[in-house]
Parts: C-alpha cells; structure tokens; sequence
C-alpha cells in the first residue's frame, strides 16, 4: 500500500475523457509504474466567489488538523496492538482498505447533500472530527489512568527492596508478634551482609541472638528479619540506618493482602477491557475520521479548482502515487496537458516562477495539487 498521494486536478479544454485517456498513455509511456486513479467528484454548489475565496482561506488550516487527528487514532492502534502483542490489521472505512477508499471515492450523498453549501460541508466535517478528538482524548486518558495503577504496583513489587512491596515475600512464619517482641525488616547492601550478621545482636539492648534470617535477595540488597523487644525498637532503627541498614515499615496482615491481590487482578482485567474497548473504537472512529477527510479532499479540489480555472467547472480530478525518482516525470506530464500560456508563472522557485510559496503544502503548479500522507 502506497502511504503517499498527489490529488490533482487538470483544466479541461476539450473533453474530461479525451484528457483522462491522454493522461493515462502519458503516465503509461514515461511513467508506467505511477498508479493513477480518477478522483470522482460530485457536481457540488459553487456559492458566491467571495464565499469560496474565504473558504480557501480555512481548507489549509482544517486539512492539517483532519489529517492530524486521522494520524493520532492511527498511531494509538499501532501502540495498542504492540503493547497487546496483535498483528496490525490493515486499516478500512466500512471494509475497504484505505487506501482502496481514496482511489476509488465515491461521495456520500446521504451524509453530505451536494445541494449543502461547501462551508456547510466543511464546518460540519470539522465539528465532526474535533469530536471524535474529544473522544479520544477522554478514553485515551481513561485507558493511561488504569495502565499507571498497575504500572504503579509492578513497580513496587519489581523494583529494589529498598521501595518494592515486601508482602509477597514475607510469610505468616517469617513474622513474630507477642505481647513484648516484634520482628523488623531490614534491607541490608548485598556487600554489607556480613557485617549484619555480625552486628545485628548489637545495635541495641534485647535483640533475640541468632534471630535474623534472610528472606530474600535481589541484584542491590538482602531482605533479613530481626526479632528484638517492641521498646527497643526505635534505638534498633536509629542504629541500624547509622550503620547503612535500612529498616522498612511492615505489618503483615492477610487481609491486606489479599485486598492488594483483588485490586490487582481488577486492574488487569480493568486494562484488557479498556484495551480492547478503546482498540474497536480507534477502528471504527479511523474509518470515519478518513472517509471526512476524503470528503474534505474532494470539496478542497473542488473549490481550488474553480478558483483556479473558473466557471462553469471544467476539470479532470486524478489520484497518483509517483515514487520518490519518478516525480519530476509525472510533474513535467501534468504541465504539458495543462497547455497553459502561464505555466512558467506558477513554477517553483528555484524554476524562476513568481508564485513558490503559495498555499503551504498547495504545490506552486499550473494545475491544482495537494499532497495526502495516509501514514
């Protein structure tokens, strides 16, 4: 599938099929692998001169942002099914590919009456896909809310013993609690173990001797219990942080944690839903924000045309997707069938024409032409 599209438009002289069949041997004869598509445009309602050069004037600045949103749902699918580990599907408007839907377009006469004025149209295509924005932003954010919980918590339970949950490493066993004696958790640096172990029983009066056992050990610390007088146990701290051991807060209590594994298990299944349910939506909205996009593509080659060329409409309006060294060919067949006296006043700059520059991505060209980037 080609990601890039010129959407042209030539001045009919004589007849659109004498020069759709002129451009066709053309491209066939110096350009035979440029795909050339004929963009099918409805018969739409001029309006006033006034109205459609006004109306110019916004078509730039709403093509970047429709094209801009059509961008942002695309790539939230792609992040989605990677994170999800999917196969990217290719992307449709109501089954067909996207790319099949721009060079076979059709206009939706059901949701945009060609009878409409062309700002009608276009406010209305606008104020549709800003919504669909809206949308994505809220269940964008809804979907990150969830994922940064969980990501939260795999932190805490993968991270060093210095910040990490310890719940799941300590057992009912590992914990003493009487009426005078508490345990205490200490993170001891792996290198620092043996000066613990030789130091522990020492730090403070009524230390239970031989009492430190180690739970648990990862790439920066160990995990050791220590049990000890419950009146002590602020001096066990104090001198256990001087001599670089840290002593984590820790009440073990089945409850609690049982109440983390729930709220972990309905974060997960919080996540897939949400995932999934934002996925199906990005599909569906895509198609739609593409198939506006293309409706807008059709009214822009319309009004430009006619801004262009004049009235009564006489244009021929092609789809192409020329390779990168292919260009200046497919360039050099355009202007020759536009048979323009002018045509040197609309070259390029660096062509020596007057008119470079204009219409930001509107190519300065005897003939109307604007780029579509559908990834």
């Amino acid at each position: 599938m080609a990601s890039r599209y010129w959407v042209v438009s030539l001045p009919v002289q004589n007849s659109a099929s004498t020069l759709w069949n002129n451009l066709q041997d053309q491209i066939s004869k110096h350009s035979f692998d440029t795909p050339l598509y004929r963009f099918n445009m409805s018969n739409l309602r001029v309006g006033t001169l006034d109205s459609l050069l006004a109306l110019s004037d916004d078509l730039l600045k709403s093509n970047t942002f429709i094209e801009g949103v059509s961008h942002k749902i695309r790539r939230q699918i792609e992040e989605l099914e990677r994170v999800s580990g999917l196969e990217i599907n290719a992307l449709t408007v109501d089954g067909v590919p996207v790319d099949s839907y721009l060079t076979r377009f059709v206009w939706d006469e059901a949701k945009y009456p060609t009878m409409s004025p062309l700002r009608e149209i276009v406010d209305g295509i606008h104020t549709q896909v800003a919504k669909i924005e809206d949308d994505l932003k809220v269940r964008v954010a809804e979907y990150n809310n969830v994922r940064g919980q969980l990501n939260a918590i795999n932190r805490k339970q993968s991270g060093s013993l210095a910040v990490r949950d310890l719940s799941n490493l300590v057992k009912p066993e590992d914990i003493i609690t009487s009426e005078h004696l508490v345990t205490l958790l200490a993170v001891v640096p792996k290198y620092s173990q043996k000066d613990w172990l030789s130091s522990y029983e020492t730090l403070t009066t009524y230390v239970v001797p031989r009492s430190s056992k180690k739970l648990y050990e990862d790439n920066e610390y160990a995990l050791y219990t220590v049990t000890l007088f419950g009146r002590v146990a602020d001096n066990f701290r104090t001198s256990a942080r001087e001599r670089g051991f840290q002593v984590r807060d820790f009440e073990y209590s089945p409850e609690a944690q049982e109440s983390r594994k729930q709220e972990l298990e309905k974060l997960v299944q919080d996540q897939d839903m949400l995932r999934s349910s934002l996925l199906q939506w990005c599909y569906a909205s895509y198609g739609e924000v593409f198939s506006s996009w293309m409706h807008f593509c059709a009214v822009r080659v319309f009004a430009e045309s006619i801004l262009r060329y004049g009235l009564p409409p006489s244009f021929l309006a092609c789809v192409l997707s020329p390779s990168v060294k292919g260009e200046k060919k497919v360039r050099s067949i355009l202007e020759g069938l536009c048979d323009s006296a002018n045509s040197t006043y609309w070259k390029t700059e660096d062509e020596g024409g007057a008119m470079a520059g204009l219409g930001g991505d509107t190519d300065a060209h005897p003939y109307v032409s604007f780029t579509i980037n559908i990834a």
